[in-house]
């Protein structure tokens, strides 16, 4: 009910932005904006400039480049738009399938700051499992039909900008329109025949009286999952060698939860949302502009776990109350694959008044509150521990994310230089709602002999009293189904136990100054000083100097040094996550613990503490006629960087591996039978070493106009390294340590060509994706030394990506869209045998990949402006 409702005031706002509203003619306006040059907000606090003459480098990304990109997720947009900017399809990953972390100048969203207007944007309520516990910004939430334009600042600016601010800064500008709007609907698909997504957005602006604007927003997304697996068949269970009755099951409940005859897919989820933005404003006065804007956006996906198949630890026998042999295959007879749900809301509103006193003090109060969450639903799969008794469908809980925040910001001229100060305060909760009991219950079968059958191998009353009934209770026998241990919690995502569940909440205030201005007529310079105190982490002070020197009037030397100081977020500190991992087939609940809990302490954690980074550019601006470009290297250092630890193995086995006997005494000791007994692996956060990440980053763009048409050439390339600046071996082992440093592709490029004559345009765009290497495995030598082994390492070799698109536009106002992304249809390499973690369970190509797996995908567009 409430799916249909959102969809319907979403299709019929719409509806009336194009049925009620008189067409006008915009060509005007759309002139005027293509000759305007490209001018920067960030970069330099109160002192926009333009991209060239900017001190920092920045992109501005306009409308149109928006609107020429075929996906509806922001986080694609910028990935095809920005190369330093990359974001990952990962179908089996809990919440971050959904919410899908990014990273910009190789370091993750976290050490990014997102602004909208100019303010800072709240962070969603998911916290990455893995690797850097990213929590920052759901940038599906923005809606493209909202944004006029998006700034991307490439460079360290935690002391103009504050915390997060280390990798760069993104700006998303809302339309401020005062009449008129725009209308598009979008449909597609991949050319496997499957993907299908349909996407309709629009906007409309209203004038409020002679002095103020409303602009509304909207747009629904309706995308069906994909398919890219083969089927399930690893050496220890392969669903084709099965009887026929058995892959008749498997496949028939794959179909029906699916749509596939693969027991376990890969691909994209399949998700629904409806999106809503709002900006306004009002001039009260020459001293006074009142302003708000905000959001409401909800989505629902669904995506699947790993394949359990029967005799793989979750699907064994067990001996109920009166002696019979139970198995949940009597549920599930082809084994199971887990449906995972995650329906997310988030909202937001920001008001506030600006203006300039008679004094010549400009000024801009306001307040911001945002909130995000994630509630998961979880079926097709069972708790182990209850045995026959266990339902089907869980709902293991929600996370949410809420921030409000005050601010005041203040800019004062003095002759050629401007001073900006200000200060602000915000308080944080980052809420774990706990799951319904049976997802996280440890139930009668989680220990051996639940029912007291046997008693040190003997046979106690109680058995020989079900043997008489016709039992084939055998206690002598270790393997018999009365010993067998299950699992706890809804199998694949166990629910927030009460007990990790709860509020971490903080404050923190800053203050700020900066003065930035022209030192000679070709010099310009501007210095930021910034304090700030968390009642969590304490304080730190962070500086930055940037400044550009115009050598000629076409060229400029630029540079900029800062630090940086980041606290870990509340999310970070207090997220907790038991999951379901299947090394060889067999499934480990892998449990994410706070580093201040008792189970991480036990085990080794440390408390948290703030990252600290040094952020230095230098770079070159040219700019003649008709052509301009930009080459900037970078290198951030990264101190007591935040990283999830390599999983620490927890084994009861005494004559097993010595180290995860060794853990699982050290758990027993600090926790309870039940909670040793159930977790197979431990992983938490630590601020587990010192990186440095480098790189360049070369834009160029260049306008040409002939009798045959316009035509604008752009290329955007960026190379990025980062390496350990201090060892990492007591938190990562070998394998993560290379993948950290290889994993991903140092060299993104994109080129694209946009013509265009008379009625009709064209745009063609290339994405390159340079190697990357991955290893499953590493040996050592005698004397224990690490080596790198060439038969467990796979190089992913480098590809090309071609976009073509063709518009036709009818009239003024009216246009059609035909399009094609990846039009060669092309694929990552395959993984191979040598990286068999990767290839495991049904999986073709490596799934983390950021390079796209889904291969073509066409489609038609049509748009209206009005």
């Amino acid at each position: 009910m409430k799916l249909k409702k959102i969809n319907a005031a979403v299709l019929a706002g719409l509806a009336s932005y194009a049925l009620t509203i008189p067409l006008a003619s915009s060509a005007i306006a759309e002139e005027a904006e293509e000759i305007m040059e490209k001018i920067a907000v960030v970069g330099a606090r109160g002192a926009p400039r333009s991209v060239t003459s900017s001190p920092v480098p920045v992109d501005v990304i306009s409308q149109d480049e928006i609107t020429s990109v075929s996906f509806s997720d922001m986080n694609d947009i910028m990935m095809t738009l920005v190369p330093s900017y990359t974001v990952s399809r990962q179908p089996i990953s809990d919440g971050a399938s959904f919410i899908r972390p990014a990273s910009l100048r190789g370091l993750p969203t976290d050490k990014t700051l997102v602004l909208i207007n100019s303010k800072r944007r709240h962070r969603s309520a998911l916290v990455s499992t893995g690797g850097s516990g990213t929590q920052g910004p759901d940038l599906a939430t923005i809606p493209t039909a909202a944004i006029k334009g998006i700034e991307v600042l490439r460079d360290g600016a935690a002391a103009q900008y504050g915390s997060d601010a280390i990798a760069g800064v993104i700006n998303f500008n809302l339309k401020d329109n005062t009449e008129g709007g725009s209308f598009s609907s979008e449909i597609g698909q991949y050319f496997e025949g499957d993907g299908q997504q349909i996407t309709i957005g629009g906007n409309k602006g209203f004038s409020l009286g002679q002095d103020g604007f409303l602009s509304i927003s909207a747009e629904y997304v309706d995308q069906e999952r994909t398919d890219r697996s083969e089927q399930y068949c690893e050496s220890w269970f392969c669903v084709t060698d099965q009887s026929a009755e058995y892959q008749a099951a498997a496949t028939s409940a794959s179909q029906e939860l699916y749509g596939t005859d693969h027991v376990q897919p890969w691909g994209q989820p399949e998700t629904e949302a409806a999106r809503l933005f709002f900006n306004t404003g009002y001039t009260i006065n020459s001293n006074l502009d009142l302003y708000a804007f905000g959001n409401y956006s909800w989505s629902d996906g669904s995506t699947n776990f790993f394949y359990r198949y029967p005799g793989n630890g979750t699907m064994e026998d067990i001996r109920l109350e009166d002696g019979s042999i139970w198995n949940p295959t009597e549920i599930f007879p082809g084994g199971f694959t887990p449906k995972f749900r995650g329906e997310i809301t988030d909202y937001s509103l920001v008001f506030g008044g600006k203006g300039e006193l008679d004094s010549g003090l400009s000024y801009d109060l306001s307040g911001r509150y945002g909130y995000d969450e994630i509630e998961y639903t979880l079926e097709n799969t069972i708790n182990p521990s209850m045995g026959n008794a266990t339902p089907t469908k869980f709902s293991p809980g929600s996370l949410s994310n809420e921030e409000v925040q005050f601010q005041a910001d203040f800019f004062y001229d003095i002759n050629q230089y401007v001073v900006a100060f200000g200060l602000s305060y915000m308080d944080e909760t980052y809420d774990i709602s706990p799951g319904e009991v049976d997802s996280y219950t440890a139930s009668t079968y989680s220990v051996s002999d639940p029912w007291g059958f046997c008693d040190n191998g003997s046979t106690s009353d109680a058995g020989i009293a079900v043997i008489a009934t016709g039992s084939t209770l055998d206690c002598s026998d270790s393997d018999d189904a009365v010993y067998q241990i299950m699992g706890v919690g809804s199998n694949g995502f166990p629910g927030y136990d009460p007990e990790y569940s709860g509020d971490y909440n903080r404050d923190s205030y800053s203050v700020y100054g900066d003065v930035s201005g022209d030192i000679t007529d070709k010099f310009f310079a501007q210095a930021s000083l910034r304090y700030e105190d968390y009642s969590d982490f304490g304080s730190e002070l962070v500086y930055k100097l940037a400044g550009i020197y115009q050598v000629t009037d076409e060229l400029g030397i630029r540079g900029s040094f800062g630090t940086g100081f980041r606290a870990p977020t509340p999310g970070q500190q207090g997220t907790t996550n038991v999951s379901t991992t299947l090394p060889n087939g067999y499934p480990v609940a892998q449990g994410l613990f706070p580093a201040t809990s008792t189970v991480a302490q036990a085990l080794g954690a440390e408390d948290l503490k703030a990252e600290k980074s040094t952020n230095v550019t230098l770079g070159l601006t040219y700019t003649a006629g008709n052509f301009s470009a930009t080459l900037d290297y970078y290198n951030i250092l990264i101190e007591d960087r935040l990283y999830a630890i390599s999983s620490l193995d927890i084994s009861s086995d005494e004559d097993g591996d010595s180290e995860a006997y060794t853990n699982y005494l050290a758990l027993l000791a600090a926790t309870d039978q039940v909670t040793a007994d159930s977790i197979g692996a431990v992983i938490y956060f630590q601020n587990a070493f010192d990186t440095v990440t480098e790189g360049v980053d070369f834009v160029a763009a260049y306008n040409m106009e002939s009798e045959y048409g316009d035509t604008k050439f752009t290329v955007s390339v960026n190379y990025n390294t980062t390496e350990f600046d201090s060892d990492p071996s007591d938190y990562l082992n070998a394998e993560s340590m290379y993948d950290f440093e290889n994993g991903t592709p140092k060299t993104r490029g994109v080129f694209s060509v946009a013509h265009t004559l008379d009625d009709f345009q064209i745009t063609a765009r290339v994405s390159y994706y340079g190697e990357y290497e991955n290893i499953d495995s590493v040996d050592t030598d005698d004397n224990g030394d690490i080596i790198w082994s060439d038969t467990a390492k796979q190089t992913y070799g480098d590809e090309y990506m071609f976009d073509l698109e063709g518009t036709y536009h009818m009239t003024n106002d009216l246009s059609f869209v035909l399009g094609v992304r990846n039009l060669f249809d092309n694929y990552p390499d395959k993984v191979s045998d040598a990286t068999s973690g990767d290839a495991c369970c049904g999986r073709v190509y490596s799934s983390g990949s950021v390079v796209d797996w889904q291969g073509g995908y066409y489609y038609a567009k049509f748009l209206a402006t009005f």
